[in-house]
């Protein structure tokens, strides 16, 4: 695993060293590997997003309903 050294303000210091002395991680290490997890899984799903959204404006008309349409994205965001 690569070895980093970060600065942080002293308030997003405060939250990570709040977050391990809950008990919610192990270490700041393990809470940032999460944040970053999870930003790219949103940016994942941004992506999808902008892509579904290009695609439809350039086909025109669905014959799917918004129920069909709700389905599908929720399908795909949860794997």
């Amino acid at each position: 695993m690569a070895r980093q050294s970060i600065s942080l303000t002293a308030p997003n210091d405060k939250w990570l060293k709040a977050q391990v002395d809950n008990q919610e991680y192990a270490s700041k290490s393990e809470l940032v590997n999460d944040l970053i997890r999870q930003a790219r899984k949103q940016q994942a799903e941004i992506d999808w997003l902008r892509a579904k959204l290009d695609n439809a404006e350039k086909s025109g008309f669905t014959l799917q309903t918004k129920e069909q349409i709700l389905a599908e994205a929720k399908a795909l965001l949860n794997g």
